[in-house]
């Protein structure tokens, strides 16, 4: 594993998911999570379209379910230190550079990726081969954006982040325990509030490109005035923050949304932020890392075991995290439609979930959504849902969500973790270790 980073080292990202649990009981690393620490998320509120409404993961006729608010660069030296102590090979401050492809054909298409050059902090440098390889450079890119440019950005998500630290501010009431805060702000854009386990609150606003250019203008060019100003716009936000104070300097992130045409290709896969990443405003980014790391492992379990193919297990990683990513996507995009009203959005959720629901819980298939859950779910029903995708494809910020353009509904399909529903002719099986499964397989 080549590391470009010294850990820990910061991150942003800093609220998960509930599906985030069983990804570490497979890797073996649930205790030492649990046991560090971390703010127990166990729920979500939304302060948005002038309705304030909230969603607990654990509700009654549910099992409990929670997550974790982490400061990421604990959290993800604790799974560098547990991969390491399981037997990888980790080199740390050590950069990929220049991936070779197997002469001839298209690179990365045709010909498939065997070699990389690393060069290291300290000067030094070399090369590396491999059977396969899993990009998890993230928005670096290494091979989406620096070698088959193949990398996308979202016109409907041209957004601009800017967050923060501040310190005794008051809980977020009426709350589920260790909720996340979600805000949308009267004119454009929205906030987060994030409680972490040192007693610090983040807290971002999220605006699109265009808009904060203008803000920031009206603040004479200072970005702490137009934070300050964000802020002061949520009235419950700010109340929060009466008696707290910002401890750390603003850090701002811009055009983080996109996608890659391809998330596989022969020799290699992308995981993570590497393959795609969208808007933060579910969540969405450690749960999708996590889970293409989960697809990744299976596939190439399942290949250097001989149990399948290549192609087959390209055709199946491609598939199953594509469906995962376009389902939130489309989520997201109508979330974007501030004032359509919380009944709304779990009717969304619920077109794009495949288990049975009752309406008496419309918010049941939201809430699967929004944990993660439903991309773990071993789904009864298959139906297409060309209707829908036709009522999504409506603008954001005046932009057609992109990502769905050429896949159909076959992305829209349930996760393959049976024989009834495989891709490919293979499904996931998580025991003893994550593989790929062909049909008829005992």
């Amino acid at each position: 594993m080549l590391e470009k980073e010294r850990f820990p080292r910061y991150h942003i990202g800093e609220s998960l998911l509930p599906s985030l649990l069983p990804v570490l009981d497979v890797l073996g690393a649930r205790e030492v999570v649990e046991a560090h620490g971390f703010i127990r998320k166990t729920g979500a509120f939304y302060g948005w379209g002038g309705q304030e409404w909230s969603l607990g993961f654990g509700e009654p006729g549910r099992p409990a379910a929670y997550s974790f608010q982490v400061i990421r660069s604990q959290f993800d030296h604790l799974l560098l230190e547990h991969a390491r102590a399981e037997g990888a090979d980790v080199r740390e401050e050590v950069r990929a550079g220049r991936v070779t492809f197997e002469a001839g054909g298209e690179a990365g298409r045709t010909h498939r990726a065997v070699e990389a050059t690393w060069a290291g902090r300290d000067g030094t440098a070399g090369r590396i081969r491999f059977r396969h390889l899993v990009d998890a450079s993230g928005r670096a890119g290494l091979l989406a954006a620096r070698h088959l440019h193949t990398r996308r950005v979202h016109d409907a998500f041209r957004n601009v982040a800017t967050w923060s630290y501040w310190r005794g501010a008051a809980p977020l009431a009426a709350a589920p325990s260790g909720a996340i805060g979600v805000f949308s702000l009267p004119d454009d854009g929205w906030l987060w509030a994030i409680p972490l386990h040192d007693g610090t609150l983040s807290v971002g606003l999220v605006t699109d490109k265009r808009s904060f250019a203008h803000a920031r203008r009206k603040a004479d060019g200072s970005l702490q005035t137009l934070y300050d100003e964000a802020i002061a716009r949520c009235p419950l936000l700010a109340g929060m923050l009466t008696s707290a104070r910002q401890v750390a300097p603003l850090k701002t992130e811009s055009d983080y949304s996109y996608v890659s045409k391809t998330f596989s290709g022969p020799g290699w896969f992308l995981a993570g932020d590497a393959a795609c990443f969208l808007d933060p405003l579910l969540s969405t980014g450690v749960h999708l890392a996590m889970y293409s790391g989960l697809l990744s492992a299976a596939s190439i379990n399942s290949m250097l075991g001989g149990d399948v193919d290549e192609d087959a297990a390209r055709a199946f990683y491609q598939q199953a995290y594509r469906h995962a990513y376009e389902r939130l996507l489309i989520l997201v995009s109508a979330f974007y439609r501030i004032h359509a009203g919380r009944d709304s959005y779990f009717r969304t959720a619920q077109q794009l979930s495949h288990r049975d629901q009752t309406p008496l819980r419309l918010h049941e298939s939201f809430l699967n959504i929004i944990t993660g859950a439903e991309d773990l779910h071993d789904s009864q029903t298959d139906d297409p849902v060309d209707t829908f995708l036709r009522t999504v494809r409506q603008p954001v910020n005046g932009h057609p969500p992109q990502g769905l353009g050429g896949h159909g509904t076959r992305h829209l399909l349930p996760l393959p973790t049976t024989p009834a529903h495989a891709t490919a002719g293979l499904y996931l099986n998580l025991h003893p270790h994550p593989h790929l499964r062909p049909i008829g397989h005992t």
